[in-house]
């Protein structure tokens, strides 16, 4: 597992190389955007956007896996499907190749000859980050490359990457939205029981280098399973004595009913919105947040995978809201966490990995009984 989490890390920076080389030329970037569409459309967002980047982001994460650990080949899965559609109206798959060169002749044919931004792109894909150093003592976990799957989101918030507005990160506090809620999410779980294991978060835009101006990315992991909880979050300090109440993090599309009674729970001072599923959880790790509430079944495994693994290392979790609102006692009742193994057999195309009953992350338990009993009887 030490050596999985390695890779998955370096991976994770090479990935958010390339969503950095990607927003460096603003041409460059209107080229990569393309809408999707069918069964892939997520239906929340009028306009969801594919990006070239999202696809070959998620394609150097299967080849580094599957090149290291072949046993796990067929289990890697993305959100985005790699065939891509140029002016022409030809159909490209997209991998990555064995040689910087062979990776950008084949992108040129994506970008209608574009060679410039296809070398650009290549020689991101093909370079060697710079190593992560991860102290992984306590990590011997039992569990072997054969017993796991991958899920990956190659930009989380693709919407505000590709928005690219810059916001400064004030310490200890959530930011709305702007670049920093682009993530990118590799999530680790067992093919049989579908428990989420390992993930690891990589935020390509956390800060801005002083003297040279370019991004600098900052990285999350944790690592659950058995008696094994370890984390590269601290897990937050308990409030001080005077400061009670719950603080929550919510999408602004979210139901009216769920503002209110969430209002009325946390106080309007308390609820917070933010871009992004995947950051939402991630302020919930931070301790940005004590909840994150979501009623639709607008988000996927692929945005929920690594960031729940990380707070299952904090003790925490993600449950399913509307399965925990049917059970007697969510704080005894494991069933209501969200699994990662299984589709929903009556969907299609991205539908078929959706978290249809929506979600609630957490990082107490009490917290979570809290929000659950103030939600029954008003969904």
């Amino acid at each position: 597992m030490a050596d999985l989490l390695r890779l998955l890390l370096r991976v994770a920076e090479k990935a958010a190389d390339v969503a950095r080389v990607c927003r460096q030329e603003a041409p460059l970037f209107q080229l990569l955007v393309q809408e999707k569409t069918g069964d892939d459309k997520n239906k929340k967002f009028v306009q969801d956007f594919k990006t070239l980047a999202d696809v070959v982001i998620q394609e150097v994460i299967r080849h580094d896996v599957g090149a290291q650990f072949p046993e796990m080949v067929g289990f890697i899965h993305g959100e985005e499907s790699n065939k891509f559609e140029n002016g022409l109206g030809e159909s490209v798959t997209v991998t990555v190749c064995g040689t910087e060169e062979e990776t950008a002749a084949l992108l040129a044919t994506v970008l209608d000859g574009n060679h410039t931004a296809a070398s650009l792109l290549a020689r991101a894909i093909h370079q060697d980050p710079a190593t992560i150093d991860v102290n992984t003592d306590g990590l011997s976990v039992p569990l072997s490359p054969s017993e796991l799957g991958i899920w990956i989101d190659p930009i989380d918030a693709t919407s505000q990457y590709i928005e690219g507005r810059e916001e400064v990160l004030e310490e200890g506090h959530l930011s709305p939205s702007g670049l920093h809620c682009a993530l990118v999410l590799i999530g680790v779980y067992l093919r049989s029981s579908g428990e989420p294991v390992m993930g690891v978060i990589n935020q390509p835009f956390n800060h801005k280098d002083p003297a040279g101006g370019g991004w600098r990315g900052k990285h999350f992991w944790g690592v659950s399973f058995g008696d094994v909880s370890v984390c590269s979050v601290s897990r937050p300090e308990d409030k001080p004595a005077g400061e009670k109440g719950l603080s929550a993090v919510l999408s602004s599309s979210e139901k009216q009913a769920v503002k209110e009674t969430l209002t009325s729970l946390c106080g309007p001072d308390k609820l917070m919105y933010a871009s992004g599923a995947g950051y939402k959880i991630l302020c919930v790790i931070l301790g940005l947040a004590d909840v994150y509430v979501l009623s639709e079944g607008s988000t996927f495994k692929w945005d929920s995978c690594a960031p729940h693994a990380l707070l299952r290392a904090l003790g925490g979790g993600v449950v399913d809201l509307t399965m925990s609102l049917q059970s007697g006692s969510v704080a005894q009742d494991h069933q209501v966490e969200l699994t990662y193994h299984q589709p929903y057999t009556d969907g299609k195309g991205a539908d078929r990995w959706a978290n249809h009953g929506g979600l609630v992350a957490y990082r107490d338990c009490s917290q979570l009984c809290s929000v659950i009993s103030a939600l029954k009887g008003k969904l």
